[in-house]
């Protein structure tokens, strides 16, 4: 990884433009060399992160001086060319503004193709900075990022109470053509000793997609033998509701929403807690899956929806409950 300066310091204290080369990480590199989405958004992170580097704010030292915690709360990504494992790609961020308590910042990333730029991806972020509850010595947060801290993660959204005699994923499932999975928070999910962060909720919507489509007979590997067809996301967004904490049982609900002309198919992800009989809403996203056809090693194009994959997709409501591997 290469990093190029800040094109310019603005008196917020962040910079309005910065620039960063990057390459994917091997591990994202699943079926051929494609990049998966989850680790696409992992790059777009790095970018973040390295621009408020550039502006002076390290996240380390934020939150070793200040006790600020750098969240991101907000992560709205397109992915318009797909990334292979040896890309070099060119990250452009960019100041939008601030919005609801945020620092919102806009990625960019290309890369070459042919002897050219292509953009791959476009990504609209949302930054707050967590104020540590701990107690421990902290320096006074910086005045220029003042509106941007805050006590505590998220708008809130509207709890449930869990009906009596009920378990929360039939509660939440019933009804829908949703798919429900029950999934202890582990540490390695986590930052700042205790909050479920943004990349923990982006392996939860991997997870979920690749439990939902096992369960309803079309699991990734079933199509890669049997067609050699594997899914493809276009677009995906999650947003921090409230704050999940190391240990707690989160209780991701995948819900198929619309499939559009055998083409694409848009999910809903939703998690919640379970907090003294309440049902608390922590995050919510969502996903839109393609499926393609592997032409060779390198290659692939968009196919149709068959009929099989179209009935799955579009099940019967009901639910499952499964607890897959870290």
């Amino acid at each position: 990884m290469t990093t190029d300066t800040a094109v310019d310091n603005t008196v917020t204290g962040t910079p309005d433009e910065t620039r960063l080369e990057i390459r994917p990480r091997y591990e994202g590199s699943n079926i051929c060399t494609w990049i998966g989405f989850k680790h696409v958004n992992y790059m777009v992170e790095e970018a973040v992160y390295d621009h408020l580097r550039k502006g002076g704010h390290a996240p380390g030292l934020l939150y070793e001086r200040h006790g600020l915690g750098v969240d991101i709360t907000d992560l709205d990504t397109r992915i318009r060319t797909a990334l292979h494992i040896d890309d070099v790609a060119s990250a452009r961020v960019r100041r939008a503004g601030s919005r609801d308590g945020a620092l919102r910042l806009v990625v960019e990333m290309t890369v070459e193709r042919d002897g050219r730029p292509v953009r791959a991806v476009v990504s609209k972020v949302a930054v707050q900075l967590r104020l540590d509850p701990r107690g421990h010595a902290a320096q006074t947060p910086p005045a220029e990022l003042g509106e941007f801290v805050v006590n505590r993660l998220g708008p809130g959204g509207r709890a449930v109470p869990l009906q009596d005699g009920c378990e929360p994923l039939e509660q939440l499932t019933a009804g829908r053509n949703a798919f429900g999975w029950a999934w202890r928070m582990p540490y390695f999910y986590c930052h700042f000793t205790e909050r479920v962060q943004m990349s923990g909720y982006l392996r939860q919507m991997e997870e979920v997609v690749d439990l939902f489509l096992e369960d309803r007979g079309v699991s990734i590997k079933t199509l890669l033998d049997e067609q050699d067809w594997i899914p493809v996301v276009p677009r995906s967004r999650i947003s921090i509701l409230d704050e999940a904490r190391m240990e707690e049982t989160l209780y991701t609900v995948f819900t198929v929403e619309q499939v559009f002309k055998r083409f694409t198919c848009t999910a809903r992800m939703d998690a919640y807690v379970l907090r003294d009989g309440m049902l608390v809403p922590a995050a919510t996203g969502t996903i839109t899956h393609g499926w393609a056809v592997i032409e060779n090693r390198r290659d692939w194009s968009l196919v149709d929806f068959d009929d099989r994959l179209v009935n799955a997709l579009s099940g019967k409501p009901g639910k499952a409950v499964g607890r897959g591997p870290a």
